[in-house]
């Protein structure tokens, strides 16, 4: 099984373009929504990730490893690239 975790917010539109684009490739995930200490969990997500300014949203890991948001997942499967981050 893999392990892929979303941190979202239920007003973002790209965590809505992230999860569908999860669902259409039949991948299930576990999603966090950072809505009740939005500021906290932006800070706290910017340093686990190494990010310079405070995170957007989504933030996106497969099997431990950050990804980025919903551009690096839309171009790691539209370059076919999704296995490479799936167990087999």
């Amino acid at each position: 099984m893999n392990d892929i975790e979303l941190f979202t917010l239920p007003t973002c539109p790209f965590c809505r373009k992230a999860k569908d684009l999860l669902e259409d490739n039949y991948l299930d995930y576990f999603e966090y929504d950072i809505s009740h200490d939005e500021e906290n969990m932006r800070e706290k997500l910017a340093k686990r990730f190494n990010l310079h300014d405070k995170a957007t949203v989504p933030q996106i890991m497969i099997n431990g490893k950050h990804i980025g948001g919903y551009s690096e997942l839309k171009d790691i499967v539209n370059n076919g690239r999704l296995n490479d981050y799936l167990h087999h």
